[in-house]
């Protein structure tokens, strides 16, 4: 690192746990942020203010007006712009030392496979089950950890998914997937603004930890809140031995 990067990020390198060699990690990481919205938003703007070297922000939708309560990537000024594009402004003008290379067309199971074959960690900040389950299926075949989160009305939820650990559970261990599972979106049901900063920032913390190798991370448990109460509620998620996406991989003794 050179004089300038050392002052920058001068209070990751305080902290006995993380340090240099922490930080020199995180520069040389790669980060697939998979949506630029109310999750992603907060997720892609600590990961720019971290360091993460390079950071890929897939989103094929534009800025909307109703966008603006609650995702902070964006401002009234790039109204129908592609958020993709608008969240990389947003995030050079934060940290111009870091690489963001964008995506702005709809992400299928190939272009999730290209992506996330190059990447140390992904983040799921999407709102529908079937790219959920393609990222999923993505990550289990490349052996790169998830970070999932998603955020409803009041309720939000994160969990890591790390198929480097053959006795980790994936994403369809936990939601199977199902062709007639109903899709419920913010724009049908609304969500809290804070909730989707409070958790994206989460997959954000979560995402820094697994490529600076400290800390320990949400795999294997699934941590619930409820922003109306504010309450925590932390569940334990066990792999399925039958799962099909990731039941081919051995456990380890």
């Amino acid at each position: 690192m050179n004089d300038a990067q050392l002052l920058r990020y001068a209070r990751h390198i305080l902290l006995d746990e993380f340090g240099i060699e922490g930080q020199e990690k995180l520069l040389a990481g790669k980060a697939l942020v998979v949506g630029a919205g109310g999750l992603g938003s907060p997720a892609a703007m600590y990961l720019a203010s971290a360091g993460v070297g390079t950071i890929i922000l897939a989103d094929h939708d534009t800025v909307e007006i109703s966008n603006l309560q609650r995702q902070i990537l964006h401002n009234t000024s790039r109204l129908g712009d592609l958020k993709a594009v608008s969240g990389r402004e947003t995030m050079l003008a934060l940290n111009p030392d870091i690489i963001v290379q964008t995506l702005t067309t709809r992400m299928d199971a190939q272009s999730l496979d290209a992506q996330i074959a190059q990447v140390d960690v992904v983040l799921d900040c999407t709102d529908n089950f079937a790219t959920r389950h393609a990222i999923n299926r993505a990550c289990v075949k490349h052996n790169t950890p998830l970070v999932s989160g998603a955020a409803i009305r009041f309720e939000g939820q994160i969990s890591v998914f790390d198929p480097r650990d053959p006795a980790a559970p994936c994403y369809h261990c936990l939601f199977p997937e199902a062709e007639d599972v109903e899709a419920i979106t913010c724009a049908s049901t609304g969500v809290f603004a804070p909730l989707v900063g409070i958790i994206g920032s989460m997959q954000a913390a979560e995402a820094i930890k697994v490529l600076a190798q400290v800390g320990q991370s949400l795999k294997g448990q699934l941590l619930i809140l409820d922003a109306f109460e504010m309450d925590w509620h932390r569940v334990k998620v066990q792999r399925d031995p039958g799962c099909p996406v990731c039941a081919g991989r051995a456990v380890s003794g």
